[in-house]
């Protein structure tokens, strides 16, 4: 694997656009900067983003979690993108959870809603599927691109925070994302009016069959065509027969909600007594005190080893709520990959709007994997027995 990592990160990174095998699907990274986890084969957001809304001509639709901005850092690059887009005559629509108002600035939501041809919605997700939140990060270009990642809406995630997505240029998969967003605005309307939003469908969906495909989250709220992230997530585990390389922010066997989760635990603890070697990179904010027993159990499962990676502050001094692996991946047996946006814990894949794409290609596959490899290898990870004596950062100011 070292080595097909080491060949990888001397492609130019023009080679980007080869997309692995798959055509339509781009790979796109971000490290946090001062670290030393290069992939110059891999465009980063900013100039993927930039370049998407240079391209459109009628509509740019982008549903978040939060919006937050910092004056001549990134995310004013990319606001500057959607403006002279919608100064072109493109339409904007711009849909937030409503929940995320605690995490964005007013500067930076008024900068957005100042921007000509842009109209802005919150969404209470809650509201809709009675528990959750908006925590997909998406958007959809003319309805033929579109984007989906790790990265919020936030100058930190495009700076400061290690983050991965994927530039689609798949117009059928582009659809999809449309009919979700569509979905979302109109509920929006809905919830504002005092509306119930219905359900899409009352029953499971799940098939895996397929090159490339989209699933997403909460089942009941996924437009047709569309299968359930976590019923998915469970089946692409069922079927490992080697390896399984996942890389997420948070990893637990509880919700964020409250309660027990243990449907992804269950499907890992399988697949290791299958025989399966089970490598998960989480990072130093899953290491509560409450977390870390969670976390040891399934490390002491025979074919599984944790690992925690963490981010050093930035020379600069500190910048809250960054610093940290933010990227949420998993490798299959060098042939299924995966990216999405949920990380691995109760509230997630179950009740919030969460959307991830699976790749059964070996190059996509293999260069997801290496991206896991090169953070597990990397002086910033080391083995939860020894991360668990490390007190856990501080992200916010006292």
């Amino acid at each position: 694997m070292m080595a097909l990592l080491g060949a990888l990160l001397l492609l130019p990174a023009c080679a980007a656009h080869a997309q692995f095998g798959i055509p339509g699907f781009e790979l796109v990274h971000n490290a946090p900067v001062e670290t030393n986890l290069p992939n110059p084969d891999l465009r980063d957001p900013v100039t993927v983003w930039c370049e998407m809304f240079g391209a459109a001509k009628r509509a740019i639709d982008l549903e978040q979690y939060y919006v937050s901005g910092m004056t001549g850092e990134p995310l004013d690059t990319v606001i500057g993108c959607l403006d002279a887009a919608a100064k072109r005559g493109v339409k904007i629509r711009f849909l937030m959870e409503e929940k995320g108002l605690s995490a964005s600035d007013t500067p930076t939501i008024d900068k957005l809603k100042a921007i000509p041809n842009l109209e802005f919605r919150l969404l209470a997700w809650a509201k809709v599927k009675g528990s959750g939140i908006i925590h997909a990060k998406f958007f959809i270009v003319d309805g033929k691109a579109s984007y989906v990642g790790s990265q919020n809406f936030d100058w930190r995630a495009l700076k400061h925070i290690d983050e991965t997505g994927l530039r689609v240029t798949d117009a059928a998969m582009a659809s999809q994302f449309q009919a979700i967003f569509d979905h979302d605005w109109a509920a929006a309307a809905l919830i504002a009016a005092g509306k119930p939003v219905p359900p899409l469908r009352t029953t499971g969906y799940a098939p895996i069959e397929g090159k490339v495909f989209l699933v997403a989250s909460p089942n009941a709220y996924d437009p047709a065509g569309i299968g359930d992230s976590q019923e998915t997530l469970v089946k692409l585990i069922g079927q490992a027969k080697t390896e399984i390389r996942i890389e997420v922010m948070e990893y637990s066997t509880q919700s964020f909600g409250g309660g027990t989760y243990t449907v992804i635990d269950d499907a890992l603890r399988a697949a290791a007594a299958r025989g399966v070697k089970v490598k998960l990179l989480v990072t130093d904010w899953n290491m509560w005190p409450n977390q870390i027993p969670l976390l040891e159990s399934l490390a002491s499962v025979p074919n599984v080893e944790i690992k925690v990676a963490s981010i050093p502050p930035a020379s600069t001094g500190f910048v809250p709520y960054a610093r940290v692996v933010h990227t949420k991946i998993m490798a299959i047996d060098g042939a299924i990959g995966w990216v999405g946006t949920s990380n691995w814990e109760g509230g997630y894949l179950d009740t919030s709007r969460n959307l991830e794409i699976v790749l059964r290609d070996a190059k996509m596959a293999g260069r997801i994997a290496a991206l896991q490899t090169q953070l597990w290898d990397s002086p910033y990870s080391k083995p939860l027995a020894e991360a668990k004596l490390i007190p856990r950062p501080k992200t916010k100011p006292d």
